[in-house]
């Protein structure tokens, strides 16, 4: 995964999802509670396939990666909802904190001084934002936490109102550019 996830996993989760494609396949055929038409539906195969596995006739850590991508997203999906829930109504409770040193560069006319460049800082999230946090980790969806994150970082820090500013569009980059990242609650 990236940086951001590993971090909301980090402070709100309370275990990983199996580490072998077998444990995340049985994991999945749990949730799905065996009905292996289901589980096929979710990985994109055929039902024939995912009876196979479940037999054990084929060895579902030999497919296709793109499978076994499907399988680590839909598993990590269904992780720990109880917990995740937990988590995001206490964040929306108490508020969440975003402590990072990272790279920000903002969208503006060509040669400004808007390239760029590292900072520290802590903001806090805006409360309206918290679920699309939590449901960017539902989904594992890097790109979309980095999104909502920047915007969160622009509402509170980057952005004033009454100037050239207001508007500021804010880019939170890739891995690369974000030395750490922690998230917390209030």
């Amino acid at each position: 995964m990236g940086k951001i996830i590993d971090a909301l996993k980090a402070r709100f989760q309370t275990r990983d999802i199996p580490k072998t494609a077998r444990g995340r396949f049985n994991a999945l055929m749990r949730k799905e509670k065996g009905d292996t038409s289901k589980v096929a539906e979710r990985l994109g195969v055929s039902r024939r396939s995912v009876q196979r596995y479940a037999k054990g006739d084929r060895d579902i850590s030999k497919s296709k990666p793109e499978i076994l991508e499907r399988l680590e997203k839909e598993v990590t999906r269904d992780h720990q909802p109880r917990v995740r829930a937990r988590a995001q109504k206490e964040a929306q409770q108490r508020g969440m904190t975003v402590e990072t040193r990272a790279q920000f560069g903002f969208t503006a006319a060509g040669g400004s001084t808007d390239s760029a460049r590292w900072r520290r800082m802590t903001e806090d999230v805006p409360s309206h934002l918290i679920p699309d946090v939590f449901e960017a980790l539902r989904n594992g969806d890097e790109a979309e936490l980095r999104k909502v994150l920047g915007q969160a970082l622009a509402e509170e820090y980057f952005r004033v109102p009454g100037t050239a500013a207001e508007d500021l569009d804010v880019e939170f980059g890739e891995d690369d550019t974000i030395d750490y990242i922690e998230l917390d609650l209030r």
